[in-house]
């Protein structure tokens, strides 16, 4: 298997718009009925060996307990309960309307209300209609799904091995519906006073320094897919900090900006793993030092604290 095979965002962006709604539903359930975490750790997805999974949700809502999966090699949502119940059908051939339909009709045969608030596309520019009256987008290539699903699997993996690298308070590696990227959060113990016009989402996500490394596929914005990092608060001077490898670069974001390695640029590499990683330290450093953390105590090399073994 090709590491980090090509994916231009022009050969699949209808696919990708569609599929982007059909996870911001699932991810919607995924909110409503999971118990909530920090920095909303119970609404992402996490990858799995065939997709991406919701994990095991309900129980505390009243619902048996119930997961929602992508099935990225046949191709299906497949939903099931803890009595081994499973319902699914096929993600090609389905516009939004007809996926949130089908959706709801197959939870409601789990016994489960997969009702969900506000039923419509979340900061996408369709955000104003509800995603039962969204024939639009009906584009699903089984192909260029699989990619999509093979490319997460592994900047996974290569996302988990930089994570193994902090031993202080680090998000799961995980998929967000939100922005259709994949992510780990580095988090030092310093609050950050957020007001409250900014926002429940902001205001949990970014309720401590951070600094966030990722991956996503590409948008109207950045029309290519790259790996990405940035520090909030942002440290001034951060753009002056120097990054690997040199075809990285700083972009303005907002009101900050993002360090941003083209995926392109990183397939080309010698060894494009190791690139990446360099990549995402550089990033961190780039932002953590000049916030004052205390990178070495943070530190974790090769993913051990235990004393007996470090120094081996």
């Amino acid at each position: 298997m090709e590491l980090f095979p090509p994916l231009p965002l022009e050969e699949w962006n209808e696919t990708k718009q569609t599929l982007h709604r059909f996870e911001q539903i699932v991810g919607k359930v995924r909110l409503q009925h999971s118990r909530r975490r920090n920095h909303w750790w119970n609404v992402p997805y996490h990858v799995t060996g065939r997709g991406i999974t919701t994990r095991p949700m309900g129980m505390v809502d009243g619902n048996p307990v119930f997961t929602i999966d992508f099935d990225f090699v046949s191709h299906l949502l497949v939903a099931s309960n803890l009595e081994g119940d499973q319902v699914s059908f096929p993600l090609q051939g389905n516009s939004v309307a007809s996926f949130y339909l089908r959706l709801q009709s197959a939870l409601d045969s789990l016994g489960v209300d997969g009702s969900i608030r506000h039923a419509h596309p979340f900061d996408l520019p369709d955000s104003g209609r509800p995603f039962v009256e969204d024939h639009a987008h009906a584009v699903y290539v089984p192909e260029h799904a699989t990619r999509f699903w093979r490319i997460l699997s592994q900047v996974n993996l290569v996302l988990e091995e930089f994570s193994a690298g902090f031993s202080g308070k680090v998000s799961p590696v995980h998929h967000f519906w939100h922005t259709f990227d994949i992510a780990v959060t580095r988090f030092s113990p310093h609050p950050v006073p957020q007001p409250e016009s900014a926002g429940p989402v902001v205001r949990e996500a970014y309720s401590r320094e951070v600094v966030s490394s990722g991956f996503w596929f590409g948008d109207d914005t950045v029309p290519e897919p790259c790996f990405y990092s940035y520090t909030a608060p942002e440290p001034e001077g951060i753009t002056g900090r120097g990054l690997v490898p040199p075809a990285a670069e700083w972009v303005e974001s907002g009101h900050g900006h993002l360090a941003l390695l083209r995926y392109a640029q990183a397939r080309k590499a010698p060894d494009p793993r190791a690139t990446v990683l360099e990549f995402l330290e550089s990033a961190y450093r780039a932002g953590a030092e000049p916030a004052g953390w205390d990178i070495g105590a943070l530190a974790c090399p090769g993913g051990v604290t235990d004393p007996h073994l470090s120094g081996r």
